[in-house]
């Protein structure tokens, strides 16, 4: 027997019974006469006892146990002298009477601990022995535990878990695919989903009418915090539904997981603001609402002054940090090299400052005099003590350089409290986008995603200007989710592949089982995708996702682990007809 408890599970009842345990060693100290040793498994660490006097050979085999020893001991559970409360164990300690080394190790190439001396790259080529480390092994037990949550919540709404091939057909919208050569079919290739998209829409059409499916997606895309090649998607759709049905089933799930894994109640109806609220107050699709300091546009106010940067900006905007009116040249410096940065693109940084007594100075004293700052701390009810910091230029990158600045100063001000979550539906999105390189629309979602039907007449006069039926789930300025009411007649998907450019050849042929489907009866249907990875990563307080993904790839797509992407062989490439372009 290798174990009769496990590491974790011993306290102070045990006293005096016999226990054997086994894990690896964690860390040994020797103290003369006698020998601790701290064993470890997935549930806990136990405190090991050798004793000198009482056994000397024992004693002195302890003393040659390496860091991540794998053993197996024996002995008496006894009281500790000396206890500590840190550990779930602290009570008790193992007097070893018998020791087995089961498997040497040599020394790790960084310490399993929390806070480890790894580095990144380290710890993922040896991705194994990170996962031994208990913050990571706590994020995996919460992956585990939220998805066992979200199968009970959802089976006992009658949804059915049903599976979607992981080999399909490439498709031209969103990102690139990742494709997969077919043996069999010379010259053909699958691609790997980027979503079952499709095949849950032809699950209504076949009258199973609430799916769901905990699966994995792939995107042959530029990877960031919170985005792999690879990552899992809680993926669900129903027949019969209108866009609060949706919402209401799945706010639902969210407060499920909020109460039975963080003991969270989150009261009420969660808030609903259309995109352009969104962009227009925030300058992101997926606010954080923990705190105000909404954009303000200060544009009619601020042009035609003689100061060249507004003049010759499209747009001017600007947020209100409430009592920063004392920051000093060095801090606001410091803020004009984060919004200057590359990733963010703004040119430069105009503040304001609004005395106490009730006077303003700024950057741009030589072109606005007292009433006409004034009037920007009007816009942005400004008060006494408050500090106005503007952006200027493009419109839609000032928008995200202010929305990034907002967050900037929600961090140094202390407002985006980590324990407090303000849910929001983000609805009503544009149903394309216009994109300069192929000169034609894209939908912003997918090609099923369904108008507002009030917004049809659109189609001919502005396209652009048509609304999607479409919904987003943010939690503290993140994606958690997206999905739409999906179009069911034939005549409007036609009318929405001809928007998007496409003959009724060529929807014909990328999308023709789904077409040849709606022809059979078609129930009005939607759903929704949850960012399964996100979703862990919020609820464990973590940026990125990598920390709750078991084999994550690194930001180049990498696994360094297993070394791949790697070379096959010339005899693959020939049974699969390929050959390498020089």
């Amino acid at each position: 027997m290798y174990r009769t408890h496990t590491c974790g599970e011993l306290r102070l009842e045990h006293a005096g019974e016999s226990a054997t345990l086994s894990g690896w060693v964690q860390r040994s100290r020797d103290l003369g006469g006698m020998t601790f040793v701290d064993l470890r498994d997935r549930y806990g660490i136990t405190q090991l006892i050798f004793n000198m006097d009482e056994n000397e050979d024992l004693c002195r085999q302890a003393r040659k146990l390496g860091r991540e020893y794998v053993i197996r001991a024996s002995g008496i559970v006894t009281e500790r002298s000396k206890k500590n409360p840190k550990m779930l164990t602290g009570d008790i300690e193992i007097l070893v009477t018998e020791l087995n080394i089961l498997k040497a190790a040599e020394v790790p190439p960084f310490t399993i601990e929390n806070d480890t001396d790894g580095g990144d790259e380290l710890r993922m080529k040896y991705r194994y022995m990170d996962l031994r480390r208990p913050s990571i092994r706590k994020n995996m037990e919460l992956r585990h535990r939220m998805a066992q949550e979200v199968r009970r919540y959802l089976d006992s709404r009658g949804f059915l878990e049903i599976e979607t091939p992981f080999l399909i057909k490439s498709t031209p919208e969103g990102a690139r695919d990742f494709i997969v050569p077919s043996r069999m079919n010379e010259g053909q290739f699958y691609a790997l989903p980027q979503s079952p998209q499709t095949f849950k829409q032809l699950l209504m059409v076949a009258g199973y009418d609430k799916y769901f499916q905990i699966v994995r997606c792939f995107r042959d895309e530029d990877l960031r915090a919170d985005r792999q090649p690879e990552f899992t998607q809680i993926d669900c759709e129903m027949s019969f539904v209108e866009r609060d049905d949706v919402l209401d089933a799945f706010e639902g799930l969210t407060k499920h997981l909020f109460r039975e894994v963080l003991s969270v109640e989150i009261e009420g109806t969660f808030e609903k603001m259309p995109y352009s609220q969104a962009m227009e107050e925030y300058g992101t699709d997926k606010p954080d609402l923990r705190f105000e300091m909404k954009i303000s546009e200060l544009t009619s106010l601020a042009k035609g002054k003689g100061f060249r940067v507004f003049d010759e900006a499209e747009y001017i905007g600007a947020i209100c940090a409430e009592g920063c009116a004392g920051y000093s040249r060095k801090e606001l410096d410091g803020l004009t090299d984060f919004v200057t940065r590359p990733q963010i693109g703004a040119k430069g940084l105009i503040h304001a400052r609004c005395n106490g007594d009730g006077s303003f100075k700024s950057s741009v004293d030589k072109f606005f005099n007292q009433d006409e700052l004034k009037a920007w701390a009007e816009q942005l009810k400004a008060a006494p003590g408050d500090l106005i910091l503007i952006l200027a230029g493009e419109k839609e990158s000032t928008r995200k350089a202010l929305s990034e600045l907002r967050l900037e100063m929600g961090n140094r001000l202390g407002l985006r409290i980590m324990d407090t979550y303000r849910p929001l539906w983000v609805v009503d999105f544009p149903l394309l986008e216009w994109n300069e390189e192929s000169q034609r629309f894209h939908a912003m979602h997918h090609p099923f995603t369904s108008p507002k039907i009030e917004d049809l007449a659109l189609f001919d006069s502005d396209p652009g200007k048509v609304r999607a039926n479409a919904y987003d789930l943010v939690i503290n300025g993140v994606e958690i989710g997206g999905g739409s009411i999906r179009i069911h007649d034939t005549d409007l998907q036609k009318l929405m592949f001809k928007n998007l450019g496409f003959t009724e050849e060529e929807a014909r042929k990328q999308f023709g089982f789904l077409i040849n489907a709606f022809r059979y009866g078609a129930p009005p249907h939607g759903g929704i995708a949850f960012g399964f990875d996100r979703w862990v990563a919020l609820f464990a307080g973590l940026d990125s996702i990598r920390d709750v993904i078991a084999f994550p790839k690194n930001n180049s797509g990498r696994d360094v682990m297993i070394d791949t992407p790697s070379d096959v062989s010339e005899e693959q490439l020939d049974e699969l007809r390929l050959q390498r372009k020089k």
